[in-house]
């Protein structure tokens, strides 16, 4: 069974082997498994990462704030699976097109390159509040890298006729060659960076 159809998973590899455990290469022709396994963190593992893309892009709202000043997905944007399955085979098909590359070991690397390993957590004593380093754990890792790789096209794609597919892409490629054009990959960075100066 090939993923979409036509793309094979044997000759992926993880090079992160923080994230590798957590990465499940499960192939089905359509990456949808009906709700099957719980949200909790042991099931989650076992989803599909392409579906975990599919589901991260098809979510409502922007989540903890709003992006650049703008709220980029409306209530519209929740539930339609079957749109951004399509979107993401085609985002494969330009990658595929692009680089002559497996889009698979693209996808990967592009989540090896936009997964954060520090950030911060607000500690309070007494009446003072400061900020403290911590590390990630692998499977939160996992899913901030996704929650930026999907929130990039929708901020190339506000209020622009650029297709959804190709700006998918066009942040695959980035992120997997660890451009700073990415947006997941400058989120990583201004993470870490914060991160940092709270040692």
């Amino acid at each position: 069974m090939l993923i979409f159809g036509k793309w094979t998973t044997n000759d992926v590899v993880s090079k992160d082997l923080g994230i590798a455990k957590y990465v499940s290469f499960k192939e089905k022709e359509v990456p949808h498994t009906y709700g099957s396994n719980k949200s909790t963190l042991v099931e989650k593992a076992k989803v599909p990462v392409v579906e975990r893309l599919v589901n991260k892009m098809m979510r409502s709202g922007q989540g903890k704030k709003k992006l650049s000043g703008k709220f980029l997905r409306g209530k519209f944007a929740c539930g339609k699976k079957e749109k951004m399955i399509k979107a993401v085979d085609l985002a494969f098909d330009h990658i595929n097109k692009v680089t002559k590359e497996n889009p698979m070991q693209v996808f990967i690397s592009a989540i090896e390159n936009s997964a954060p390993r520090e950030d911060i957590i607000r500690l309070q004593r007494g009446g003072i509040t400061y900020n403290q380093a911590v590390d990630i754990a692998p499977i939160k890792r996992l899913d901030e890298a996704l929650k930026n790789i999907a929130l990039a096209p929708f901020k190339a794609t506000y209020k622009t006729r650029k297709d959804m597919a190709i700006s998918l892409a066009e942040e695959l490629i980035a992120a997997s060659k660890n451009d700073q054009k990415s947006y997941a990959v400058k989120r990583k960075d201004e993470i870490e960076r914060i991160a940092q100066g709270s040692r």
